[in-house]
């Protein structure tokens, strides 16, 4: 029997951590460039007065990037039972970790007055996309591209 914690497993959690996180910071990188070029590039800029629009589609473009790479890297040897399936499960756990970073700037800035620039930065993007994180691992792991049968090559 193997042990939940054998180094070979705990190697692989970390290489998994790993191209998670350098995935993620990939989408970040693509949501932050994408948001201000729609918004400043140019005399206007395309969405220069529309900054919900730019921000909808600069999540949309760091969504394409983080699922090619969590599927082509960072879980590339885990089987897909149906695309279809797992680019939907994939948008709903996105959603989920989104509303868990928006849960807690809303319990921040509302419920404990906490309603400061640097509040809301923390309570958002520290405190919510830490926890978020976290749940989008779990979830995308054990949901979107579970463990099973290896990926037919491609």
């Amino acid at each position: 029997m193997t042990s939940s914690l054998s180094p070979s497993r705990v190697t692989t959690r970390l290489g998994e951590v790993a191209r998670f996180g350098t995935v993620g910071l990939a989408g970040y990188v693509t949501d932050v460039v994408v948001f201000n070029l729609l918004r400043y590039a140019g005399d206007p800029g395309v969405l220069e007065h529309k900054p919900v629009t730019a921000k909808i589609l600069s999540v949309a473009v760091a969504m394409i990037v983080t699922y090619v790479g969590n599927r082509q890297w960072t879980w590339r040897g885990r089987s897909t039972r149906s695309v279809h399936r797992e680019v939907v499960l994939f948008v709903v756990m996105n959603g989920i970790g989104m509303l868990i970073a928006v849960g807690c700037l809303a319990f921040s800035h509302y419920v404990l007055g906490l309603d400061s620039a640097l509040a809301d930065n923390i309570s958002a993007n520290v405190v919510g996309l830490g926890l978020g994180t976290l749940f989008r691992f779990w979830a995308y792991r054990r949901f979107v591209f579970p463990d099973g049968e290896p990926a037919e090559p491609s």
